[in-house]
């Protein structure tokens, strides 16, 4: 088989959900109905919220899994699985309802950003390729936001396929970093999948092809007259590749009614050569040259070159941002809730002895509270049969400090939940990916807290609790015996 063979993504699972769904069907307790949420732990990067994103790509998986006869056979060639099972396998259609955040919406540790409501088997198949999804493109839409952030408003261009960790990284990759900001990706087939604007300026190699420096640049002129943005750190830049393409610009473009567009800086101090490129360019006349750089950017170098007073118009960034470096884990995890018995919802909770790792028991609503201001001030938790009146002072629980007596008093709530998937069938609304990443930067730009926008020590974003529901987890808690 090679990389250009069909590939059935519905087989994308571990072997354990297809072993707990054959264990199911053993049973007969494959059709109970069961809740399971998918909610993370931790912020990556110690940061103060992250950003949802891969939903439009769990819609598809679901409604289109399938297992063909090649798929069924290989389950047979396990030797682990009836054929009872494995002839149910070859006509199965997910049969559940989901439940989901917008995709790009502001999201935080502990909540329910995805629920799933369904028969067992088809609750337990899907784990692993919605916590795949999830977890990969939230995180680099997570860092992406980062980024833009320190930025303060300058472009951010992906360039980071080459240092993905394969092509599906690259290419959802870029998805995830145009909903968290980048304004464009070098990644052409990411560009046509999902109608992000696509950049890129030359390679090393041609400057090194080509007999000298300015021949290049001429060559490359005469081909994008309008596009020209030239490396100018082959050789060295100050002393060859700026004077060259200054020369290019004046011999070459002008003659034609054109304008460099740009130089682009790969290597060296850049903030050093940034200040001295720009000084050069305005005394040629050249002002309204781009400068843009390159070259293991993050939020934190691109910070620091901003504090230096770097003239930089444009950040390219790669490594740093397709792999996520500093922190390349987000952490999403899909936990059973409740299970049905008898059309009565019985919570479930999981008890570790690690306290970050006891779960929010039962089915459950998420709202997000608003002050008078329209800033988010906390998010709470509620039992699914619950509907908060915040019309007068509305009393909630802080799990950290269950003692105090507290209210959120002229507030509103919006619930953030929605239904995707109803009875297996999409009821998911695709929206353009521009529209995504425009939400993203609503919400940051007028709902969330600036403090929660640090990078160092952000305000923590509260999660809340309605009075009865703390109190049954806490029932649930003190009833739990060890068996």
């Amino acid at each position: 088989m090679t990389q250009f063979d069909k590939r059935n993504i519905s087989m994308m699972m571990d072997l354990y959900e297809v072993t707990m769904a054959n264990g199911y069907f053993s049973e007969s307790s494959f059709n109970d109905k069961v809740t399971f949420d998918v909610f993370y732990r931790k912020n990556p990067d110690g940061g103060g919220f992250a950003i949802f994103a891969g939903l439009e790509q769990i819609v598809e998986y679901i409604t289109n899994l399938r297992f063909d006869g090649s798929d069924v056979g290989y389950f047979r060639s396990l030797g682990l699985f009836g054929e009872k099972f494995l002839n149910y396998l070859e006509t199965y259609r997910f049969r559940g309802d989901i439940s989901a955040f917008p995709e790009g919406t502001v999201i935080y540790p502990n909540e329910p950003i995805i629920t799933v409501t369904a028969p067992l088997l088809d609750a337990q198949l899907i784990e692993t390729a919605i916590l795949t999804q999830i977890n990969h493109q939230s995180l680099i839409a997570t860092k992406a936001r980062r980024i833009v952030h320190a930025a303060q408003g300058r472009v951010i261009s992906d360039f980071g396929a080459r240092r993905a960790h394969n092509m599906d990284a690259a290419i959802y990759g870029a998805r995830a970093a145009y909903i968290g900001g980048a304004d464009s990706t070098a990644t052409v087939l990411a560009g046509k999948m999902f109608d992000i604007p696509v950049s890129g300026t030359m390679a090393h190699s041609w400057v090194m092809y080509h007999e000298d420096e300015y021949t290049a640049f001429k060559k490359y002129a005469e081909t994008y007259p309008d596009a020209s943005v030239f490396l100018v750190d082959t050789y060295d830049v100050i002393r060859s590749g700026i004077p060259n393409a200054i020369r290019a610009a004046k011999e070459v473009l002008m003659p034609m009614g054109k304008r460099l567009k740009g130089i682009r800086l790969d290597s060296g101090d850049l903030a050093y050569l940034s200040k001295k490129a720009r000084k050069i360019l305005d005394k040629e006349g050249l002002n309204d040259c781009k400068i843009i750089v390159s070259n293991s950017l993050d939020e934190y170098l691109i910070k620091s070159l901003i504090s230096q007073g770097s003239p930089i118009d444009s950040f390219g960034v790669g490594e740093r941002l397709i792999t996520a470096k500093s922190d390349p884990i987000f952490g999403s995890v899909y936990k059973i809730s409740s299970v049905e018995k008898d059309g009565v919802s019985i919570p479930k909770i999981k008890i570790s002895e690690n306290k970050e790792k006891i779960t929010n028991p039962g089915k459950k609503r998420i709202y997000r509270i608003y002050n008078e201001d329209g800033q988010a001030i906390a998010d709470l938790i509620t039992k699914a049969d619950e509907e908060p009146d915040l019309s007068r002072p509305y009393r909630y629980i802080d799990p950290d400090e269950p003692w105090r007596i507290r209210y959120f008093t002229n507030c509103t709530a919006k619930e953030l939940q929605v239904p995707v998937i109803k009875d297996g069938k999409s009821v998911f609304r695709r929206r353009p990916l521009k529209e995504v990443r425009n939400y993203v930067d609503r919400q940051l730009k007028e709902e969330i807290w600036q403090e929660e926008q640090r990078f160092e020590n952000p305000h923590r974003h509260y999660l809340d609790f309605s009075p009865s529901y703390y109190e049954m987890k806490m029932n649930l808690l003190n009833n739990t015996r060890i068996m």
